[in-house]
């Protein structure tokens, strides 16, 4: 059977971000890519400049086509930036057993607020406790939890273990925005915790790196793989679309990584 892997989230207009990066990422992974878009974003590689979101009916009515007639393996969430529209999917996926990766999309690299502050609470009581991994950076951590941003391992460990609280199977707080020479990732379930380090790239083409990562973690698992193994070889696989995007020539600010670097080069 072809391996289906749904995305729903927002629109990146500039294509480095969003439902455009899942699906390339769906792709590149050898995944077929299903959407349902929660938002239209106007946004280049400088910034977002506007954003209309898509109406919950319109939100139910994309589901309800996609899972009447594909065999979603595994699910992404992205961008959903309103009460209603958190409701509208939280009530949708609890007839669906498919593994669910939510990458709670806040704000923007740009510092623009994908998340209305009075959806935060509905996306920790209705979306968290339906996903199989959350994977926040470290802002998205702090907001989560209501703390200050990690600045060590300690205090990650303290906030996966409070989104595990919330009802989140397991969580992969992302050590992106951290400093130090390498990237370090925390991965918690529960019962054990493990470290994912990467050499960090120096490159300014690094926007969408959040959805990226999300959306191949959830094609490694719609190819049927353990999670453990789809977050390390999703790790690798970004590192890879880092280092290659360096050569992109794409836009004037925050260009995006290279997710068909296996197959073409700049």
């Amino acid at each position: 059977m072809t391996a289906i892997a749904l995305t729903i989230a927002g629109s990146d207009s500039g294509g480095g971000a969003g439902i455009q990066a899942d699906l390339k990422t769906f792709s590149a992974l050898g995944v077929y890519g299903a959407s349902v878009i929660t938002a239209i974003t106007a946004q280049n590689t400088k910034g977002v400049t506007a954003v209309e979101d898509i109406s919950a009916t319109i939100i139910a009515a994309q589901m309800d086509a996609v899972f009447s007639d594909l065999d979603i393996k595994a699910i992404k969430i992205g961008m959903v930036s309103r009460i209603d529209t958190i409701r509208t999917i939280a009530e949708r996926l609890r007839s669906q057993p498919q593994p669910v990766v939510l990458d709670p999309v806040m704000v923007a690299t740009s510092g623009d607020r994908l998340l209305q502050e009075e959806a935060l609470e509905t996306l920790r009581s209705e979306l968290l406790p339906q996903a199989i991994l959350a994977t926040p950076n470290l802002p998205e951590a702090a907001l989560l939890t209501g703390t200050g941003i990690a600045t060590d391992r300690a205090a990650m460990l303290k906030q996966a273990e409070t989104i595990l609280a919330l009802g989140a199977k397991a969580v992969l707080i992302k050590g992106g925005h951290g400093t130090g020479s390498k990237s370090v990732d925390l991965l918690m379930d529960g019962e054990r915790h493990q470290e994912f380090s990467m050499p960090r790239i120096e490159t300014k083409n690094d926007h969408g790196t959040g959805c990226t990562l999300a959306a191949a973690i959830a094609a490694h698992l719609a190819l049927g793989l353990p999670l453990t193994d789809s977050v390390g070889l999703s790790k690798d696989y970004l590192q890879g679309a880092l280092a290659a995007g360096r050569d992109l020539k794409v836009g004037h600010g925050h260009g995006p990584v290279h997710h068909f670097y296996r197959w073409w080069a700049p």
